[in-house]
């Protein structure tokens, strides 16, 4: 008995490293300790063996089924860390460099945006926002633009109907709402909320019924500026703007104005400007905004006395701004999530 007990651990620890799977291990072990092993069949002779001679058989049974388990438990082990890793996958080195992760980026004309806004920042500005909703008071009537003015027409804006409920927007009376043609709006709500000095710029979305082409689009966005005090004077309008035109396309560039007609600024100018540095634009005038000195009717709407304050105003268009920074000869392109394109700006 002694001697098959020797022979069943022998060969468990010959046959045992050479089994890969677990279901091979479970067809082994059944022959060794299953109800019908060879182990089990030893086990149960015990009862033939002489009384004198149990003590030391039943200590060689048990030294036995502790090699054999001993055995069985250490291949468990190695296959399931075969599996383990069969799931991981191979080995990671963690001392080897990682390959570069995707990370997202700003859109090119928020970019540009925030270059803008960042700019002016810096020279005192701060930003001012408001409603993209807005009433014909507040985006007409209170910057000085008749009833008869284009803008007006239902043809040129994008009016809400009467029954449209809109959310964090009051509507006030039998007034007509409508999206913001431009970003004058905020400079009212400014002044109506705070007391001069004033000195903020104001970007955001605007919606006009234009028809998309290279250099138009119906959702587009514009910043706007505005610095009311005593005493500010057209030298303070041409000195600002001549900063921001320096600081964004470069020191070499020049600016001028020509005289010009809105609604809510007197006198009023378009500004142009060139630069040597621009490529394929360089040394070309290219306007990029409007500008002028707040009318006093302006000042009168929202109870400022333009007896006491001045003040300029100037807006532009920040994807205008982007197309001549970034080279792109068409608004288009901004708008239709191309990453081939986006992605040049990352």
């Amino acid at each position: 008995m002694q001697k098959d007990l020797n022979t069943i651990v022998a060969d468990v620890r010959e046959k045992v490293p050479a089994i890969k799977t677990r279901a091979e291990f479970e067809a082994y072990k059944a022959t060794i300790s299953g109800p019908k092993g060879v182990l089990t069949d030893v086990m149960k002779g015990m009862g033939k063996v002489p009384k004198e001679d149990k003590p030391a058989m039943g200590k060689a049974i048990n030294e036995a089924k502790m090699a054999v388990e001993a055995a069985f438990a250490s291949l468990i082990e190695g296959l399931e860390a075969a599996e383990l890793a069969a799931k991981i996958g191979p080995a990671i080195d963690p001392t080897l460099p990682s390959p570069d992760s995707t990370r997202g980026t700003l859109h090119p004309i928020a970019q540009v945006r925030e270059e803008m806004v960042d700019l002016f920042r810096r020279i005192g500005f701060s930003v001012a926002e408001a409603t993209e909703v807005e009433s014909e008071h507040y985006c007409f009537d209170a910057l000085n633009i008749p009833s008869d003015h284009p803008a007006r027409d239902m043809q040129d804006s994008y009016y809400l109907p009467d029954d449209l409920s809109v959310n964090n927007v009051s509507k006030e009376g039998e007034e007509k709402y409508l999206l913001r043609t431009h970003t004058s709006t905020v400079q009212i709500r400014t002044m109506l909320k705070q007391k001069p000095p004033i000195r903020i710029v104001a970007p955001g979305r605007c919606f006009r019924r234009d028809t998309p082409d290279a250099t138009h689009s119906a959702n587009f966005h514009q910043i706007e500026g505005l610095y009311v005090d005593k005493d500010v004077t057209l030298l303070d309008l041409k000195a600002t703007l001549d900063h921001f035109v320096k600081t964004i396309f470069g020191p070499k560039a020049k600016t001028r104005l020509r005289p010009s007609f809105f609604p809510f600024t007197e006198p009023s100018f378009e500004m142009d400007f060139f630069s040597p540095d621009l490529g394929k634009l360089s040394n070309k005038w290219l306007e990029i905004m409007g500008c002028g000195m707040v009318d006093p009717e302006v000042f009168k709407a929202v109870g400022i006395d333009p007896e006491v304050y001045t003040g300029y105003a100037f807006g532009m268009g920040i994807e205008r701004i982007a197309m001549i920074l970034q080279g792109v000869d068409d608004i288009r392109y901004y708008y239709q999530n191309d990453v081939r394109f986006l992605k040049q700006f990352a």
